[in-house]
């Protein structure tokens, strides 16, 4: 393909949000160029939910802004334009059916985010988008207050409009640098302080690696800090050979890293029974003791949690796993249903960038314009995805945003 100069719009990232912005400003019947600094375009989109795509969720708009905390009202004017059923309509257009086999999260039926790379791929070059791939853009041109192109290590392209769908910092085996941070600092904007976030942790107790076998469901996790106790966060959770994971440790984890960084562990406090205060807890092991009066302790607990986390807070109480529950002294009864109801633990750290999906901050939100995504600094620049300072929780959140932010700009685009 040959690819010319200017252009009505060029595209900075091949990402969820830069795809979709191309195919909406080409569908307007502008001429758009889209680079991307990798080989393929989709290569984070590739890893998505363990590959299988989980593209956004079926709740409300409301619902779905307050899952982002403070800054969730910023994408009011872009799910306005862009929800979750404008979504699942964009792919059924272009020959993608999806479903939600849970209700909640959707996902593409062969539930392979390639099905998703593809009908974008295709819905591009469709309609007239030219991609340009290995061209990691270095620099965004402008003449005062307009933007009008941008360097690449090997040319320069011309444009009176760009959108910066970069991504974040996270998974840098993917390609993620920053760039889009960098330019934007370079031309003016400010960046908010990047944390990694949506990503495993490690805690300082040793008890954690026996407990490997299992998943704990519906699991909820407090901070045990006063200023951040209204931080509460609830999923399955796994534990690992130094820490945690699963989805209520993914989802927590973005409110976590900078609490790291600023008091350097964090504590926190874990209800792996399934809600069950110390009083239900104390009932229930009665309860099952008169039903079965010879069973050892560690049998009751297998009642409301698996065995090697019974055992492991058996061990943490000094309570003999061999015995019946009439049997077990007061005090270390009583530690038992306390650790069993709130459990413990010290967040430590992290392996960073490295193994975070998303990233927290990013452009400031202040300098753009929620109405079009366009910067209120240089005209006919745009940010959108997670680029900007936004990000949410597991569960479909962070894409729908990118969808609908590169909708929005690409839509209005002037």
């Amino acid at each position: 393909m040959n690819f010319k100069k200017e252009y009505d719009l060029i595209v900075v990232g091949g990402g969820p949000a830069g795809m979709i912005g191309a195919i909406t400003a080409a569908r307007e019947g502008k001429s758009v160029l889209l680079l991307e600094k990798l080989s393929l375009v989709g290569a984070k989109l590739k890893a998505t939910g363990g590959g299988r795509c989980n593209l956004t969720n079926t709740l409300s708009s409301e619902d779905f802004m307050a899952k982002f905390g403070s800054n969730g009202r910023f994408m009011q004017d872009a799910l306005k334009e862009f929800d979750h059923k404008a979504l699942i309509n964009f792919f059924r257009e272009i020959g993608v059916e999806t479903h939600a086999p849970d209700g909640f999260r959707v996902f593409p039926l062969s539930h392979s985010s390639q099905t998703i790379i593809s009908a974008l791929l295709e819905e591009m070059q469709r309609v007239g988008v030219e991609i340009l791939t290995s061209q990691k853009v270095e620099k965004l041109l402008h003449a005062d207050t307009q933007i009008i192109g941008v360097k690449t290590h090997t040319q320069t392209f011309y444009a009176k409009n760009v959108i910066v769908a970069t991504g974040g910092l996270g998974y840098p085996s993917l390609g993620a640098e920053g760039d889009g941070h960098d330019m934007a600092e370079e031309i003016g904007h400010k960046v908010t302080e990047l944390h990694p976030a949506m990503m495993p942790l490690h805690v300082k107790e040793k008890w954690v690696e026996s407990c490997r076998a299992d998943t704990i469901a519906k699991v909820e996790l407090r901070v045990a800090l006063k200023k951040h106790s209204k931080l509460r966060v609830h999923g399955d959770l796994i534990f690992t050979k130094n820490g945690l994971r699963g989805p209520v440790v993914l989802d927590a984890a973005r409110d976590l890293t900078p609490l790291l960084d600023k008091y350097g562990e964090v504590p926190i406090m874990l209800n792996l029974t399934k809600g069950m205060n110390e009083d239900q807890i104390a009932k229930h092991l009665k309860n099952e003791a008169i039903k079965n009066p010879h069973a050892t302790i560690i049998e009751l607990l297998s009642t409301i949690a698996p065995t090697s986390l019974s055992n492991a807070l058996c061990q943490l109480a000094e309570v003999d796993t061999k015995v019946t529950y009439g049997k077990i002294a007061g005090a270390p009864k009583a530690k038992l249903i306390s650790l069993l109801a709130w459990t413990p633990l010290t967040i430590t750290g992290h392996e960073g960038f490295k193994m975070a999906m998303i990233t927290r901050g990013g452009v400031d939100l202040k300098e753009i314009n929620p109405k079009n995504m366009q910067s209120k600094i240089i005209n006919g620049l745009y940010f959108c995805g997670e680029v900007v300072n936004l990000d949410g929780p597991c569960g479909g959140y962070n894409l729908q945003w990118s969808f609908s932010s590169g909708y929005l700009a690409g839509k209005v685009m002037k």
